[in-house]
């Protein structure tokens, strides 16, 4: 999330929550896509984090990329924690414990994520490498510890900070070690949010599998394939998981409106101040009853803030998130939009996942999500390994994006960015299984090369 959402607009029925939602429905000649990946920052020579303060610094990575792009820096109590690009969309933020995320502008084809990327990545290296930083591309931080990690000085991470630890024993592990890649896509009305909610829900532990990138915690190989992925089961069940209600009868914005308002809050915004009412109710909010603000009534800025503090495997705002994968190398990042863009924007390709995985229950589905982080394409749903789901669901959306038929100016199609997963779908093993044979092989059990083998 780049930055709050400012519209002081109030709301007071549950009706205009409905439609807030509704008012992302666009037509298909609108449909975009939008990519979002975060990165580990280190210092080069010790692969230590970086701190946010100081000569070579979080904070000085954001001056830098201010001057060089001609951002919009976003400020809270005046340290800069993010930049804001008012013409393109894009931003670029932080999470809890430095973590440097790109969050891309809205595009049309995978081609230009490419091209925003390589520029991204580019333009952060030529600012990072006078400071001695560089960065990693890994679903968790393969070395350091909870302890090990900066704070960075934002109001609402430092709320929910407070509250991870009563809601589950992972929870600061996903703020302050990990790292993602997710892709936002677009939908045309309820029915079709409906479909692509499903489809991706259902295959979203597939896609776990076919991106999982962190084996190793604090040196050691922790026993899992996405330890990341792992990490988000034990982290706030009010607020994440697999949404088995999606596949009821009468899904829409209006039973997602309902689960939204039972989530509890993190936070209320009034001007700089983030005030704490975590574990409270929108609900109360909506009332003009919250405990502690008596007679504050929510606004729009309220409700989008919330519904970006809910944490599913594909989450809904005005737009559909696919959560599930880990960051990775910069080849894999652009992976992630191909592979959803081809199944999701395609007629005959979301048919055809739809066809293949409505039958399953939500139990056989919640299991899948349950193995899936230890056992990646081990893992079996209907009788079928996540390795073969895999293969059916890459031809899936290689159809897909050959029929969307989006060329670049050397006359290719979008399927070439599929590669880099097709890659190991190919060859039976995820990107985790392959790390691990480096640590027990060439790098003698120490996870130190990695900084040079896995930087961007």
């Amino acid at each position: 999330m780049a930055r709050d959402q400012i519209d002081m607009t109030p709301i007071e029925t549950r009706e205009e929550l409905i439609a807030w939602f509704e008012a992302g429905c666009k037509p298909k000649s609108q449909f975009r896509i939008g990519t979002e990946h975060e990165k580990f920052a280190f210092m080069q020579e010790r692969h230590h984090p970086v701190p946010y303060d100081g000569r070579r610094s979080i904070r000085a990575l954001l001056e830098g990329m201010q001057h060089l792009l001609g951002w919009e820096p976003i400020i809270e109590r005046g340290n800069i924690i993010g930049l804001f690009d008012v013409t393109g969309g894009g931003a670029i933020s932080l999470e809890p414990g430095g973590q440097f995320e790109l969050s891309g502008a809205p595009l049309e084809t995978v081609h230009q994520t490419c091209s925003e990327l390589m520029a991204h990545l580019a333009q952060v290296k030529e600012v990072a490498r006078p400071l001695g930083i560089g960065f990693l591309g890994l679903g968790m931080t393969p070395n350091w510890s909870r302890a090990d990690m900066p704070a960075m000085p934002k109001g609402r991470y430092r709320i929910m900070t407070g509250y991870m630890p009563k809601v589950g024993n992972l929870g600061l592990d996903m703020m302050y070690r990990t790292c993602t890649v997710q892709t936002n896509l677009d939908f045309s009305s309820e029915a079709d949010m409906v479909k692509k909610l499903r489809v991706s829900l259902a295959l979203q532990p597939v896609a776990t599998a076919m991106f999982a990138n962190s084996p190793f915690t604090e040196g050691k190989p922790n026993g899992f394939l996405s330890f990341r992925s792992e990490i988000w089961r034990d982290t706030d069940p009010d607020r994440s998981g697999m949404l088995p209600w999606a596949f009821e009868p009468g899904m829409g914005f209006e039973r997602y409106v309902d689960y939204a308002l039972d989530v509890p809050m993190y936070f209320v915004k009034r001007g700089e101040e983030y005030i704490d009412v975590a574990g409270q109710s929108f609900r109360a909010l909506l009332r003009g009853r919250l405990p502690g603000m008596p007679g504050e009534r929510a606004t729009i800025s309220d409700w989008a803030n919330h519904v970006s503090a809910i944490f599913p495997e594909v989450r809904l705002k005005r737009y559909l998130e696919m959560r599930g994968a880990d960051s990775g190398p910069w080849r894999r990042l652009t992976a992630l939009p191909a592979y959803w863009a081809g199944i999701l924007y395609d007629d005959a390709a979301l048919d055809a996942a739809w066809d293949l995985v409505k039958g399953w229950s939500a139990q056989e589905r919640q299991r899948l999500r349950d193995e899936v982080p230890k056992l990646g394409f081990e893992a079996i749903i209907a009788g079928r390994r996540v390795l073969e789901i895999a293969a059916i669901t890459m031809t899936l959306a290689g159809e897909g994006l050959s029929r969307r038929a989006r060329l670049d100016r050397t006359g290719k199609d979008e399927r070439r960015y599929l590669a880099p997963i097709q890659e190991y779908v190919a060859r039976g093993i995820t990107p985790a299984q392959e790390l691990l044979a480096k640590f027990h092989g060439k790098w003698h059990q120490s996870v130190a090369p990695i900084f040079n083998e896995y930087a961007y």
